[in-house]
């Protein structure tokens, strides 16, 4: 199986973060008392901080594993100690970034329920502190490239009920990173050449395609409405919003690579990074419900019921 590429890049101003740093307290760990930094570093990426996308850095350490100083601990310090933020000191003083991430998911339980949520998110990398961006067209300061086993491509139609102003195409399958663990992904095309091309590959799971694409990281704030019917006189009408975060791809490799060799990857390479997922979303599920019980007082809780088993491999990503 190859070194799958995953990778991405946003640069922008520094909207607001939760970054700390801590210790780990784990006593049986090997890094006990081991200083880091964890927490998510917002990037407004436009001068109108509309597109803010969260970075997130789960475990950085002072030195990197070959005892060398580590440059994203040195700039995220800096952050933590004196860094300005569009949020408190104004977009003119806010501090610029630069940030390489890779595209990762966050994998949860939430209490008291069965199915799991896997939220895509921008993951680690390094950071770099600038005084200028690289790109003045505030559009290309986030964007992605990455490998991508495709096993669906669906097509949305127009629904203003829904707040979906236009068609738009949802390519389904799994990305990897850099350890080639598998990531069951989805990206948006909105673009109508690009539907066009994604729908005519005649993708199925039986017959995926194994490509490259790219595309920018877009999040969107989409009006809500709320109507509440009245018995009489005028329906209640709440007006909210959310975000939504998408990647958008604008461009694929013109021949995809061929699927189904060593030097690509294989149906057992599948299968195998499949299996290990469901391995590891066991581990998941177990640690949440512990950390639930414990939370509820039940401290004496045993997973008695987790499943660890191992469904075959396939494609169903």
């Amino acid at each position: 199986m190859k070194n799958n590429v995953n990778k991405s890049m946003i640069e922008g101003y520094i909207y607001q973060h939760s970054l700390k740093i801590k210790k780990v307290e784990r006593s049986d760990s090997p890094n006990f008392g081991k200083e880091f930094i964890s927490g998510e570093l917002e990037i407004a990426t436009d001068e109108k901080c509309l597109n803010v996308l969260p970075v997130h850095f789960t475990y950085v350490t002072e030195t990197t594993k070959s005892g060398a100083k580590n440059g994203t601990y040195a700039a995220l310090k800096r952050i933590i100690d004196s860094g300005k933020t569009v949020i408190v000191d104004g977009i003119e003083n806010a501090m610029k970034v630069k940030c390489q991430p890779s595209i990762a998911l966050n994998d949860f339980y939430p209490q008291n329920q069965e199915e799991l949520v896997s939220t895509p998110r921008n993951e680690g990398g390094f950071v770099t502190i600038i005084t200028n961006f690289e790109n003045s067209d505030p559009t290309k300061r986030s964007k992605f490239t990455t490998d991508i086993l495709i096993n669906k491509v669906t097509h949305v139609d127009a629904d203003p009920e829904k707040n979906i102003s236009e068609d738009f195409v949802r390519v389904g399958g799994a990305i990897f990173n850099f350890r080639n663990d598998i990531l069951p992904i989805t990206f948006t095309v909105r673009a109508k050449g690009a539907m066009d091309y994604f729908e005519n590959l005649g993708v199925t799971g039986a017959n995926p395609v194994y490509t490259q694409v790219w595309g920018r990281i877009v999040c969107s704030t989409i009006p809500v409405k709320k109507v509440t019917e009245s018995a009489f006189g005028e329906d209640a009408v709440e007006m909210t919003s959310r975000k939504l975060k998408e990647y958008v791809i604008t461009g694929a490799r013109k021949e995809p690579y061929e699927y189904g060799t060593p030097e690509t990857i294989t149906e057992d390479d599948i299968k195998k990074a499949v299996q290990d997922r469901n391995v590891m979303l066991a581990e998941v599920k177990k640690r949440s419900e512990e950390y639930y019980a414990n939370k509820n007082g039940n401290v004496s809780f045993e997973n008695n019921n987790a499943n660890t088993s191992v469904p075959a491999g396939g494609f169903q990503f």
